[in-house]
């Protein structure tokens, strides 16, 4: 199995479990490869250390001080609070946000400007819906006082994982 540290276009980083790098080079010429956050089918694999079961050596580490330097946190970004922010969290934050926006509500697809209407007029019961809108159709609903709110959904915060 090959665990490969992979990146989108956007700079999201996640991990791809693979049978074998050929697996890997065959799903991403495909198109199967995905960004989970953004959906994004341009990845790039990321150079990545190799990682050496060595328990004696976890055991002297251990115990030797460490003479390294502050590592990640002097190039990460800060929050307004000062906090070195993790991208990895900020990731999952969002995932979370995402799958929490598919569950309360109702996917309409391509009928979102419409129903949105229904909805605004009082021809359709009121609920929480998601869909695809073009800016055309989205520029239109803000024209007529119909609040929306643009937001990417990632397919997976459509679907349960495994």
């Amino acid at each position: 199995m090959k665990v490969l540290n992979l990146q989108c276009a956007a700079q999201h980083g996640f991990e791809g479990w693979f049978a074998s790098e050929a697996e890997f080079q065959r799903q991403l010429a495909e198109g199967l490869v995905s960004c989970p956050v953004c959906g994004d089918h341009a990845i790039h694999k990321l150079p990545a250390a190799p990682r050496l079961n060595l328990s004696a050596s976890r055991e002297l580490a251990s115990r030797a001080p460490s003479s390294r330097p502050e590592s990640r946190t002097e190039t990460r970004p800060e929050s307004q609070a000062g906090q070195p922010v993790d991208q990895r969290e900020l990731q999952a934050a969002w995932l979370k946000l995402a799958r929490e926006v598919a569950r309360q509500t109702e996917d309409v697809g391509s009928d979102f400007a419409e129903e949105a209407r229904r909805i605004h007029h009082g021809e359709a019961p009121e609920r929480g819906i998601r869909g695809q809108a073009t800016v055309q159709e989205t520029l239109a609903l803000v024209e007529e006082g119909i609040p929306v709110l643009p937001l990417p959904m990632p397919v997976s915060a459509k679907e349960t994982l495994q």
